[in-house]
């Protein structure tokens, strides 16, 4: 009888977790949806309602839209443009001031008045 060894550990490939999303895994359906809003709600004023040549309205959308669109697909620190601007504004509403206590400054005392001397 032959003692064989069998091999229990298996690669898992690195687009293992990436099924649900879009272009091979590089772009999430929510940030996809995200980009293509802001584009549209931003594009269709510059083209349709600025009163600008052709060429002047082409090279505005590149210089707005274009980074806009990127931001939105990118995304802020893991997670979307609209949840990273929620977490801002959260920020902003719920935020509190930290107070740090002095060194060397004795609370709840009170200060040292000055003794009047009796005079011989």
């Amino acid at each position: 009888m032959e003692d064989q060894e069998f091999n229990n550990v298996y690669a898992i490939p690195a687009n293992f977790t990436d099924s649900g999303k879009l272009f091979g895994g590089m772009i999430a359906p929510r940030n996809a949806i995200e980009a293509l809003v802001l584009i549209l709600a931003l594009g269709y004023p510059e083209l349709m309602l600025i009163p600008m040549p052709t060429t002047v309205r082409i090279v505005v959308m590149v210089v707005t839209l274009i980074p806009l669109a990127v931001l939105a697909v990118m995304g802020v620190d893991g997670d979307s443009l609209f949840q990273y601007l929620g977490h801002i504004f959260r920020h902003f509403l719920h935020r509190r001031t930290l107070h740090c206590r002095r060194v060397g400054y004795r609370y709840g005392q009170q200060a040292p008045s000055k003794k009047k001397r009796k005079r011989k």
